[in-house]
């Protein structure tokens, strides 16, 4: 299946860690809408992205900061 390029929003996080028992994995995880995600804990701006053909990028952030971490839409 071909991702298009439209649907992956990319992020600016401080989420530092990422446990499947994570309140933010179980969120972003469980989420109807979003097909794919994956943070990059490595990278000094811990880059998430997400991939879902339905959600906006201000929905995404609203979601992250929802469970407390700052976001950022990066272009």
């Amino acid at each position: 299946m071909e991702t298009d390029l439209n649907t992956i929003h990319v992020f600016k996080t401080n989420i530092g860690t990422i446990e499947p028992n994570s309140i933010a994995y179980q969120i972003l995880n469980g989420h109807p809408e979003i097909v794919q995600w994956s943070i990059d804990c490595e990278d000094v701006d811990c880059v998430l992205r997400v991939v879902s053909e339905t959600l906006k990028p201000e929905e995404i952030i609203k979601l992250i900061r929802d469970f407390g971490h700052a976001c950022q839409e990066l272009s």
